[in-house]
């Protein structure tokens, strides 16, 4: 699926509106399937109350599979695309006709979907993104392989006028000439996927969906009861054999192990789902991620769409020099959460490789910078005030109601005073004529930046104990932004403060002056 076959390879005929693929009802059908397979299920489990009552539910399962056949059929003789000259026009609807029309500049990301079954047939399912968009513009169920490349390299060619011209997007284009065939610019090795998995904590994933899956499948208190006797079991034939404390202790130390183990087992499997085959090309100054095991992804998207970058590392990945680069572009959350995979550049890779891919994209930037402007350390004492206010009146609680082992908790005071030093001490910010960055955390560390051009909205904050401090913070959007870490500069001391949000406005109004 990384290669792209020629336009005139695929059948692609602009001068004619295009069909879907035939098998294209099929698959919409078993995508409505799912959505109706458990009300199918209740209806034949618990519509059975005799021989009559079980006609009536085989009788109207049969209704609802037919109507789903009748209506999967309909969308696939009446949705129609023609592509122009400047876009892509789409009509379907059965009972309201729609007629869409969907410019080449508009489309942000192009979206080229694999699951085992669409494999199976040499299909794709083609999706077309656009910023702000809550969903794909068009949502195409489903094309022939080839001609889902085509589509693809399709936007490439026609979509490439930035839409707001400026000095930076110049120098980018200037810097970096087009190409003839996809640059690699990152490669995961099955190792790569392996270490991804090895490094993080997604296993409880698997462990809290079987969770959820079993208390919904078995009654209330099944679970429970099977636990209890297990346990009741197992414990009662250790008694019997009268271990020693130690061998108590070394038994206890084995299930944690093997829970660990099993957890990175899990972990390592839905890495490989994910990312086995990651490779992140560039094309023309459009970047290309292609993942995933069973189900492939290709996901493109152009470098100007790129509106703010984020790397992490946590303790796992900074013991094993590595760190994880994300994006933020232009589209809307809705879109954002369904392809994650466009979101993380490099997965996992080395901090050089990190920094150097960030190098490689935007060369009018020097990154890492090399001075971070710190921030005050004589209010770090904040970042842990919501433990000094609630800790000492749990512990207090559990005294009161005869639980003295409850004043354990206190323990977490220091860890969290000496935690809350470490943050403000790492905390800092860099800013300068070209964009702006934030770096902060001590044991989950991260960085975070964006160009001053694709700045949207400044806000100058204070709460009272900012008043109180005489601090502030600048908190900085970008279109798309999303994550759960902000573009913001924290506690900064007000007249400095001040002189950045003046700055980044200069800078905000200039580029308004562009538009």
């Amino acid at each position: 699926m990384s290669s792209v076959p020629p336009i005139e390879d695929a059948a692609v005929d602009p001068a004619q509106e295009q069909r879907l693929h035939p098998w294209s009802w099929l698959f919409v059908l078993l995508m409505q399937m799912r959505q109706f397979l458990l009300p199918l299920v209740a209806l034949l489990v618990f519509g059975n109350r005799g021989d009559r009552d079980e006609m009536w539910s085989y009788a109207a399962a049969v209704v609802v599979i037919a109507v789903l056949v009748g209506v999967s059929i309909l969308q696939f003789l009446t949705y129609r695309y023609r592509i122009g000259r400047d876009g892509i026009s789409v009509r379907s609807g059965v009972v309201s006709r729609n007629r869409r029309e969907i410019p080449f500049a508009r489309i942000h990301n192009v979206v080229v979907h694999q699951n085992p079954l669409h494999r199976l047939f040499g299909v794709a399912e083609l999706r077309l993104e656009s910023a702000g968009g809550a969903r794909p513009e068009a949502e195409m169920r489903v094309l022939k392989l080839s001609q889902a490349l085509a589509l693809e390299q399709l936007v490439r060619h026609r979509g490439q006028a930035p839409a707001v011209p400026t000095a930076a997007t110049a120098e980018v284009a200037a810097a970096t000439p087009p190409r003839g065939d996809d640059a690699v610019l990152l490669r995961l090795s099955p190792w790569d996927v392996v270490r991804i998995g090895l490094l993080s904590n997604r296993g409880w994933v698997v462990v809290l969906a079987a969770l959820g899956a079993t208390m919904q499948l078995f009654p209330r208190g099944t679970m429970s009861d099977a636990i209890e006797y297990g346990s009741r079991q197992a414990f009662g034939y250790a008694s019997h054999l009268h271990p020693a404390t130690w061998v108590w202790a070394l038994l206890a130390l084995v299930a944690v192990l093997g829970f660990w183990v099993l957890l990175r087992v899990f972990s390592v499997a839905l890495a490989l789902l994910r990312y086995y085959g990651f490779q992140l090309s560039e094309h023309e100054r459009r970047l290309t991620v292609v993942s995933g095991l069973l189900t492939r992804l290709r996901s493109s998207v152009a470098r100007r769409r790129i509106q703010a970058w984020t790397l992490r590392e946590s303790p796992l990945q900074r013991w094993a020099r590595r760190r994880h680069l994300r994006i933020d572009i232009a589209a809307g959350a809705a879109v954002e959460n369904e392809r994650r995979d466009l979101r993380e550049l490099a997965p996992l890779a080395t901090p050089e490789a990190c920094d150097a891919l960030v190098r490689h994209l935007l060369p009018q930037l020097q990154w890492p910078p090399a001075r971070w402007q710190p921030v005050q350390q004589r209010g770090w004492w904040r970042l842990c005030l919501p433990a000094l206010l609630w800790l000492p009146v749990v512990a207090a609680a559990a005294v009161w109601n005869g639980l003295p082992m409850g004043a354990l908790i206190l323990l977490w005071l220091p860890w969290s005073a000496f935690r809350a030093h470490r943050q403000m001490a790492r905390m800092g910010y860099h800013l300068d004529a070209q964009y702006v960055a934030a770096r902060g955390g001590w044991w989950q560390r991260w960085w975070r930046f964006a160009e001053l051009d694709k700045l949207q909205s400044l806000r100058l904050s204070r709460s009272p104990l900012d008043r109180w401090l005489g601090t502030a913070s600048v908190w900085l959007d970008t279109a798309g932004a999303g994550g759960s870490i902000p573009l913001c500069l924290r506690y900064l001391p007000e007249a400095d403060a001040r002189a950045v949000y003046a700055q980044l406005g200069q800078a905000l109004a200039k580029r308004r002056l562009h538009w």
